[in-house]
């Protein structure tokens, strides 16, 4: 994991794209997904699975996360299911990935590791 570039990327915040701006190239997206390498290409996207203690651990997380994300202007797809939350991120004005969704999926994951902290472990 590139430490560096996530703790850069989680303190920035997510920009208003206009429609039609440009998506990442590949070289850039393979650069951004080292700092946070738990994320997934996953068609236009990227996608990460989270794994809970249980149901209600999962419900907890996913409302912090959507707090974030509320904040950030910058919505996932979400899936929450027994023991896992599922997150897809992309940018839908650019129709693929931009740096928003690696600037939301640091903050999502730094997010994760203080609430599992919190919780005990999962």
């Amino acid at each position: 994991m590139d430490r560096e570039l996530r703790t850069d990327l989680a303190g920035r915040r997510c920009a208003n794209l206009p429609k039609g701006s440009p998506s990442l190239a590949d070289p850039e997206v393979a650069r951004l997904l080292q700092a946070v390498p738990e994320w997934k290409r996953s068609g236009k996207g990227i996608e990460r699975e989270y794994k809970l203690s249980s149901y209600m651990s999962g419900v907890r997380l996913f409302a912090l996360l959507a707090a974030i994300a509320e904040q950030e202007d910058h919505h996932p797809d979400a899936l929450v299911r027994w023991r896992k939350v599922k997150l897809t991120l992309w940018t839908h004005t650019v129709d693929g990935l931009s740096e928003n969704d690696f600037i939301l999926a640091s903050k999502l994951d730094a997010a994760f590791e203080e609430f599992q902290r919190s919780e005990g472990g999962a």
